[in-house]
């Protein structure tokens, strides 16, 4: 499953306000950036009927069964800094990532994996 640290979970709370307090979090991935894939993460109405969902202190954050394959153990954390603060992805299944730290790749198993299942 996908982990929140408490600062990740207080931003999304704050950024939520902005919104409708009632959105859910879709966390995701999709193909783009220099290493493959990079994530996304983004408010929506409801959650889909085969998205994966947690419930993380009045928090919902739904994920879809193929990035979840991509995310799975991952853990989300937000910081702020004076150089650039923001989320941070701690992704135990990516074999690499850019420099930036926008995009990542996972194995070519992963992969094939979680292509089949789509």
């Amino acid at each position: 499953m996908i982990e929140l640290t408490d600062a990740a979970v207080r931003e999304v709370k704050r950024l939520r306000t902005k919104y409708d307090p009632s959105m859910v979090l879709r966390l995701g991935v999709k193909p783009s950036g220099c290493s493959g894939m990079s994530y996304t993460m983004n408010f929506e109405p409801e959650a889909r009927a085969d998205d994966e969902t947690l419930e993380i202190d009045d928090l919902t954050v739904v994920v879809d069964p193929l990035s979840l394959t991509m995310m799975d153990g991952m853990s989300v954390d937000f910081t702020e800094d004076l150089l650039g603060g923001g989320f941070r992805f701690n992704n135990p299944i990516a074999v690499s990532n850019c420099g930036c730290g926008s995009s990542f790749s996972v194995a070519e198993t992963q992969t094939a994996s979680a292509t089949a299942s789509a």
